[in-house]
């Protein structure tokens, strides 16, 4: 499917988020599908690789017609867009794009490991029309911003006509491309508690190419680091699970007990009870393991693990 091919689809814009909360309720009133377009780097792809969509009232014999989703374009929505601060609680908006957050100075400097994840994600045309947003609805589990969401303990803030709704990161995900969102929900923003100004941060993509290519492995590290102890640890791995992994066994052996005191096996066996990878036509599930190993004993060793 191409842009032109848009055409087939009804296609609707609206004045604010007020108006989109209700047309999106009434769709799920109906049962009628609604897909909400931003930069469409993922929707358009998935509408040109998945089988045939049926346009036509026309359906299998006995069967209800299939119908499209109604599209709705957000991309201009001002409401779903920008970057603030307050206080320690960085802000993005779901239709921000990564190429807006690879030159926000404000996350440049508060929220590096976000840019430089940004700057990783494809080529700069798809920079400049992915956003954060459409990355956490498609909820795959290759998803660079998810795993960095996941590495700062994001918070997705959704709203609908019931009102607003907070849904921490590691809630979010509830299977392979499915999410707790609810079918009348916007995802609105990201809010993100950051961590004191200068923490080490951790990003590590493993691809065919540094970027232009879809994980076989990316790794997103936060840390805090208090009188050799972990006082914060957030962690985000791609493509080694049915969905982004948080590697709840790492994060707590970790911070169960001073860094230096951390061997390499235990380290190895935390990370196998946490993933559980696949071979598909980008790796195989063995060199996923390996990767997931050693990227996660190089952020460690950057903290100054023994591993």
């Amino acid at each position: 499917m191409s842009i032109t091919d848009l055409r087939l689809f009804e296609m609707r814009r609206v004045a604010g988020l007020g108006p989109l909360c209700e047309l999106v309720a009434e769709q799920a009133a109906l049962g009628a599908p609604v897909a909400l377009l931003a930069g469409g780097t993922d929707w358009i792809v998935e509408r040109e690789l998945g089988p045939p969509m049926k346009i036509s009232t026309a359906g299998p014999a006995g069967a209800a017609p299939v119908a499209p989703p109604l599209v709705v374009d957000v991309s201009r929505l001002a409401d779903l867009r920008g970057v603030s601060l307050s206080g320690d609680t960085l802000r993005v908006g779901a239709a921000t794009t990564y190429l807006e957050m690879c030159r926000s100075d404000v996350i440049v400097e508060r929220a590096p490991l976000l840019a430089r994840m940004s700057r990783d994600v494809g080529a700069v045309q798809i920079q400049a029309r992915g956003t954060l947003g459409g990355n956490l609805a498609t909820a795959s589990p290759a998803a660079d911003g998810v795993a960095a969401l996941a590495a700062y303990d994001a918070t997705i803030v959704v709203q609908s006509v019931r009102g607003e709704r907070r849904i921490p990161m590691s809630a979010l995900q509830t299977g392979y491309k499915r999410t707790s969102r609810a079918p009348d929900e916007v995802i609105v923003a990201v809010e993100i508690a950051l961590p004191a100004p200068g923490s080490p941060w951790y990003w590590r993509k493993v691809g065919a190419r540094r970027a232009q290519a879809i994980s076989k492995v990316a790794l997103a590290g936060v840390a805090e680091v208090r009188s050799g102890r972990l006082a914060r640890l957030g962690l985000g791995m791609a493509s080694v699970a049915p969905t982004t992994a948080l590697l709840p066994s790492v994060r707590a052996l970790c911070l169960s007990r001073p860094i230096a005191e951390l061997t390499p096996d235990e380290v190895d066996a935390a990370v196998a009870q946490d993933i559980s990878p696949i071979d598909d036509v980008r790796s195989t599930r063995a060199y996923r393991e390996h990767c997931a190993r050693g990227v996660v004993r190089e952020l460690l060793r950057q903290l100054g693990a023994p591993v």
